[in-house]
């Protein structure tokens, strides 16, 4: 099997998400080669041929000019899946080239299951496996469902690529979101609530307990969906990624969207009532109670310090 890896390029960077897809195609055993629209001062790390088009040239996002891009290298290097990032880059550009290719395309891959793909159902509670029938494939990744165990830095083969094809559209830049309500970015402390607060009244003890670690609350999609707390409290990757000092996960299962968002914070507790909960896989202390006979008695005895 053959895949070829579409990196993403913005501000000028090469994003680290390019791992992931390596990652990826590691998991499944498989050859490779990559692609990316950027510049020869800032390569992704890749031991391999990594087709290069010229960013200045052709628009760090143009979606015309780059679906030719990837076409092209499809022609050249005949893969059997073609691999985005579950990005604005890949939402948009993977459908187009399936829909070139007449390929079958799977979104929010979160895993790989005896060669087939793993993909999330009913708001992530159940997960679903599926092998397509088309010649060809292409899929999307969901951000940080692969992680290779360190940054691959290795330096690619580079093969500069270039098309005659336009475009109807021209890239102009990118805009920041503002900011409304509380910025958990900015957080060193966030405690989280997810389904297993059981309630949407026991959202004030996981506040209670934020505040006494001088911190901040947040929650899962599960929560937000619910009603019980607001979308800028989200964590997760239809939320806000955050990497504080300390982030405590409370009822939260650890499904991949949620793990994505604080993974990368630098001491993890988990307080649940599961021991096998995927979330203890990430944790650096796993507490094994209910959490509303714990978290009450740990924002007593944090006060009483």
């Amino acid at each position: 099997m053959k895949l070829l890896l579409v990196a993403e390029y913005r501000d000028g960077k090469a994003l680290a998400t390019s791992n992931e897809l390596i990652a990826f195609a590691e998991k499944m055993g498989a050859e490779s080669v990559m692609f990316t629209v950027g510049s020869e001062a800032a390569l992704p790390g890749y031991a391999g041929k990594l087709y290069l088009a010229d960013a200045a040239a052709c628009g760090e996002y143009n979606p015309d000019i780059h679906k030719q891009l990837v076409l092209d290298v499809v022609a050249k290097e005949n893969p059997d899946t073609v691999v985005f990032s579950h990005s604005s880059y890949g939402w948009d550009l993977a459908p187009r080239v399936a829909c070139a290719l007449k390929a079958a395309q799977v979104s929010e891959v979160i895993d790989i299951a005896d060669g087939k793909l793993v993909l999330p159902a009913c708001n992530a509670k159940l997960r679903r496996t599926v092998a397509c029938k088309t010649e060809k494939t292409v899929v999307t990744l969901q951000a940080g469902a692969f992680s290779p165990p360190a940054p691959i830095t290795a330096a690619p083969q580079v093969e500069k690529i270039a098309t005659s094809a336009t475009a109807k559209v021209e890239f102009g830049g990118y805009e920041a979101a503002p900011k409304t309500g509380v910025d958990l970015t900015k957080a060193e402390i966030i405690v989280s609530a997810g389904r297993g607060i059981g309630k949407p009244e026991n959202i004030a003890v996981i506040a209670a307990v934020a505040e006494a670690l001088h911190g901040e609350y947040g929650a899962s999609r599960p929560v937000v969906d619910n009603g019980w707390a607001d979308h800028n409290r989200q964590v997760g990757t239809t939320g806000q990624t955050v990497s504080p000092k300390m982030y405590v996960a409370c009822g939260i299962s650890g499904a991949v969207q949620h793990l994505a968002g604080m993974k990368k914070s630098e001491f993890i507790v988990a307080i649940n009532t599961d021991k096998d909960a995927p979330i203890g896989e990430v944790a650096d202390v796993l507490v094994v109670a209910d959490l509303m006979q714990f978290v009450p008695a740990l924002t007593e005895k944090v006060k009483s310090l």
